[in-house]
């Protein structure tokens, strides 16, 4: 079974950090920084730090295990996490010289529903679980962090 990480990575000011993609012939979407958990990595959480470093150039704090979403093939695991730094252009995940991939653009959304609303974040599981958490004061606003 193929092992995703993912993180929530909010910053100083309660927004949230997402990927924006755009494919030909695809709706554009977002998505939570990560990837796949590499045989190298030492845990789950050393393979998100090393996604975090490769994809944003950053580094943060875990701070707990969100959710986790799972189907025959594939298991997503995300995390909630602070980030203070990080520089979109100095990424250097593989991904990011492949012609086919598509565009990556970093932006940060208000970490509100307003906010998950306002974009098509894939999975649509965890955009619900963002909606519910928030909707309990369970993320930003330092009621988690």
């Amino acid at each position: 079974m193929i092992e995703r990480v993912r993180a929530v990575l909010v910053t100083e000011d309660d927004t949230m950090l997402v990927i924006r993609r755009t494919k030909p012939h695809v709706p554009v979407y977002w998505v939570l920084p990560g990837g796949g958990v590499e045989e190298g990595d030492a845990s789950r959480e050393a393979a998100l730090h090393r996604e975090i470093h490769e994809e944003i150039a950053g580094k943060a704090d875990i701070v707990r295990l969100l959710h986790t979403t799972e189907s025959d093939t594939e298991r997503q695991l995300f995390y909630l996490a602070r980030i203070t730094t990080w520089s979109f252009e100095d990424r250097t995940g593989p991904e990011f010289g492949a012609e086919d991939r598509g565009a990556y653009a970093l932006e940060e959304i208000p970490l509100t529903a307003e906010g998950i609303d306002s974009i098509d974040l894939k999975p649509e599981e965890i955009a619900h679980v963002l909606r519910g958490a928030i909707g309990v004061g369970g993320l930003g606003g330092g009621a988690v962090l």
